[in-house]
This record gives C-alpha cells, structure tokens and sequence, in this order.
C-alpha cells in the first residue's frame, strides 16, 4: 500500500506544481509577466519587419482565444492593472489587446532578442530600469519567452504568467498561472 500511495503523489505532483496561484498575483507590489499566447512555430521568418504583421509568427485561433480567455480569468478575480506594456511584436500586442485589462503602451525593450534581432543585455536593463521607476504600479507586461527568462531565469510557456515581485537581489518568481490555449 505504501509504494502505491508514493507513486499516486509523485504522478500528482507535476499536476500540483502547475497549480496557478493567482494569490501571488494578488498580492501588493506583485507584477505579471505574461509570454504571448499561443503563435505557433519558433522565432520568425527572414523577412521579418516589424511594422508588418503579415512578417511576422502570429497568434493563431486558439491563441486569440487563450489571451481572451486569461484577460476573462483576471477580470473575473477583479485583479486590476495601472498600466500594461508590450512588446511591440505583433503576436505581443494582440495578447496584450485580446486581454482587455485597459489601455496598451508598446516597450521597446519588450521585444523579443531571439536570434539576434535584439540585444539581451541592453533590454533587460533597460526593461528593469522602467520597472524600477514603476515600482509600486501594479503592471502586466507581455513579452517573450526570452526576455522573460532573461529578468526571471526561468521559462515561461505561450500564454503563461510568470508573477514576480522585488527582492534586494532583484526580481524574484512568486507565483505561476497558466490557462491552456
């Protein structure tokens, strides 16, 4: 009995360790950095520009549908936001429009660096330098898979919020929510 009690928790806990935990998001100073929602494929074509979104890696029908249905899940637990900011990407901005928590400002320093079209360093300094100066705004910023891992160490999957908050050392993760597309 006892083996079998041991690996029902150890199959569970992959399914417990993904629990959203939106108490983390509720909490003061908590910031959300969400990764766009699902824009299937990986990074973007050659002919990328990034005033035409008919170049770029886009968010496909379920992904519209996750980011309707997060902005619905935030609404819903009357979390409210001072400002959203977004990468100006194209599957960036319409997560952070489809979301329909307020008004959008575009981040440069959001955009994504994959393969070379940014600069990490820079961005992310330049990403914590403006958190800094909200510091006490309640703030969703909607970026990328790279940028977020750059400002958390850890990676974020299409559509999932990484909730962090500041630490003497930094920002640190606090919480996770992530609604399947």
């Amino acid at each position: 009995m006892g083996r079998a009690l041991t690996l029902l928790v150890l199959l569970l806990l992959p399914g417990l360790a993904a629990a959203n935990d939106w108490a983390a998001l509720e909490r003061p100073g908590a910031i959300a950095l969400m990764r766009h929602a699902l824009a299937p494929g990986t990074g973007d074509p050659d002919r990328f520009e990034l005033e035409d979104c008919s170049t770029q890696r886009n968010l496909d029908a379920r992904g519209r549908d996750q980011a309707r249905r997060v902005g619905a899940a935030l609404r819903d637990r009357s979390i409210v936001f001072d400002s959203v900011w977004t990468s100006q990407w194209c599957r960036s901005r319409d997560t952070a429009e489809l979301l329909g928590l307020g008004d959008v400002t575009e981040v440069p320093s959001l955009n994504s660096f994959f393969a070379g079209r940014g600069e990490r360093a820079t961005q992310t300094a330049a990403t914590l330098e403006r958190l800094r100066a909200a510091r006490g705004d309640r703030l969703m910023l909607v970026s990328h898979q790279v940028n977020i891992s750059a400002l958390t160490g850890s990676f974020a999957r299409s559509g999932e919020i990484v909730v962090v908050e500041w630490r003497d050392d930094g920002l640190a993760v606090t919480g996770r929510i992530l609604i399947d597309p």
